[in-house]
């Protein structure tokens, strides 16, 4: 059965002092202890799901202002996948304190299913305790991270795709690729190309192949137009051009926005460069 102990710390982990415990009681009880299955958590992990969803969506949408239906799809699946919750129900101790059968309790590992079905289930509690807003305070810190792991992911072949949508709807111009320059023997090239927009430059990115290097500079507008936020660049582009820190960085270094001012001189014939606090 459900402890006023496990009821405790569930609570302490939510933020939140339930007025209706059994509500609590509910989220954390499985359907091998519940007496009937209507009395076990499953009526809560279904509209937990539906909450869950919605904070996800709402956290994507106003978080990427850039991003297509189908690319926010992609991530906020992921996001809300059953192994996601799960990774986030274990990290935070809350399978520990849900109520199961002697049978499932004698199992070597908690299945993923059912670790994520109880995070569902207590948001799903937590939403008819304490409204909405509750649940963002509980979830957002949770998820953000995810969300924006997932997003570098799906974005590590899309930057270009994202600045052309962008430039071409908002600006009405096409963005052009100039490669500034190719340094290094045929095995081992780094390439550093930047991406104008308009009569904007934007500062270059280095990778060790052209692509590498065009996604990078592509990546670097959206950062300047403001239409991806702050902190991500160390992480976003760990993948490009052998395995460096930054985004910019191939096997080679760092995002090299002191270049701009050469950049433009090279394009622009010495015109100013492009802002990082936007178009």
């Amino acid at each position: 059965m459900v402890s006023a102990a496990d009821v405790q710390a569930v609570e302490g982990m939510v933020g939140h002092a339930f007025a209706d415990r059994g509500l609590l009681e509910q989220a954390l009880r499985h359907a091998s202890v519940a007496d009937a299955r209507i009395a076990s958590n499953e009526r809560l992990e279904f509209l937990g799901d539906a909450v869950l969803g919605l904070v996800a969506c709402e956290l994507i949408f106003r978080k990427y202002p850039a991003l297509l239906e189908g690319e926010m799809t992609k991530i906020k699946s992921a996001v809300v996948s059953r192994t996601s919750c799960a990774r986030v129900a274990k990290e935070i101790g809350l399978t520990a304190h849900l109520a199961l059968g002697k049978g499932m309790k004698s199992a070597s590992a908690l299945p993923t299913s059912l670790a994520g079905a109880t995070l569902e289930a207590v948001v799903g509690a937590l939403f008819i305790d304490a409204g909405l807003e509750k649940v963002r305070v509980f979830l957002i810190p949770l998820l953000e991270p995810r969300v924006e792991e997932f997003a570098r992911s799906a974005h590590q072949d899309n930057y270009k795709s994202v600045v052309q949508q962008h430039a071409q709807q908002r600006q009405n111009h096409t963005p052009v690729y100039q490669v500034l320059s190719q340094t290094g023997p045929d095995h081992d090239k780094t390439f550093e190309v930047c991406v104008r927009i308009g009569d904007r430059v934007y500062p270059p990115g280095v990778g060790s192949s052209k692509k590498q290097a065009e996604q990078a500079a592509a990546y670097n507008a959206l950062r300047a137009m403001g239409l991806l936020p702050e902190g991500g660049s160390e992480t976003a582009g760990a993948g490009w051009g052998g395995g460096g820190d930054a985004v910019n960085g191939g096997a080679h270094g760092g995002v090299n926005g002191e270049a701009n001012g050469e950049v433009n001189g090279q394009v622009n014939g010495g015109g100013p460069a492009a802002s990082d606090e936007g178009v």
